[in-house]
């Protein structure tokens, strides 16, 4: 992967997440895996790379997501845009932390490069304009593991409500096309979200 400079926009977005990661310092939400991650691992992930492979944790924050992963025996490379968030990662991994390589880069700015993993992963995040730069980094074979809001979050309490980080219905399956769809499921209960397991070609 490989990313351009920092500038002042991304550095007032990064500053703007270290100071949710120091306001929300241990809160479980910050450290809980979503569920949908031990789902499709154990429906679709353990299946296919039974004995662990590399995984790449995008907006990956306190490490909820990733730490999971290495748990599992999986070695894991997290990327988020707040230094706060990355270095409670490596505090809450402990001796899992020599498992995951830990990044802070503004993910904006985010193209691919030669390295590739089984397991690219992104939980509520979204980047419409690099999702393309995301599947290149899959390996053939591997999975795109992807869970976000979608707009009708605007409508319910708490969550994102700026239709910039809100997927439109049915447009995950569009930004994910090329890939073949294993599982996808858009629903609104307590949250507005679309969820999707997608392996690219061999």
């Amino acid at each position: 992967m490989s990313f351009s400079s920092s500038d002042s926009c991304s550095g007032d977005e990064r500053e703007r997440w270290n100071q949710k990661y120091r306001e929300a310092s241990g809160a479980g939400t910050w450290t809980v895996p979503d569920p949908f991650l031990a789902q499709a691992f154990s429906k679709y992930i353990l299946p296919l790379f039974p004995c662990g492979a590399s995984a790449l944790d995008l907006a990956g924050g306190a490490g909820r997501h990733a730490i999971w992963l290495a748990q599992q025996g999986w070695e894991v490379t997290l990327i988020d845009i707040s230094e706060t968030g990355v270095e409670q990662a490596r505090q809450n991994a402990g001796p899992l932390a020599s498992h995951i390589h830990f990044v802070v880069d503004d993910l904006t700015r985010f193209k691919a490069s030669q390295t590739q993993f089984e397991v690219v992963m992104a939980f509520f995040y979204l980047e419409r304009k690099i999702f393309s730069e995301m599947v290149k980094v899959v390996r053939p074979g591997g999975l795109l593991v992807y869970k976000t809001h979608t707009l009708a979050q605007a409508k319910m309490t708490g969550g994102p409500k700026n239709p910039a980080h809100l997927l439109e219905p049915g447009e995950l399956l569009q930004l994910a096309r090329g890939l073949c769809v294993l599982h996808y499921q858009e629903e609104a209960a307590k949250k507005a979200t679309a969820e999707l397991v997608a392996r690219k070609e061999i």
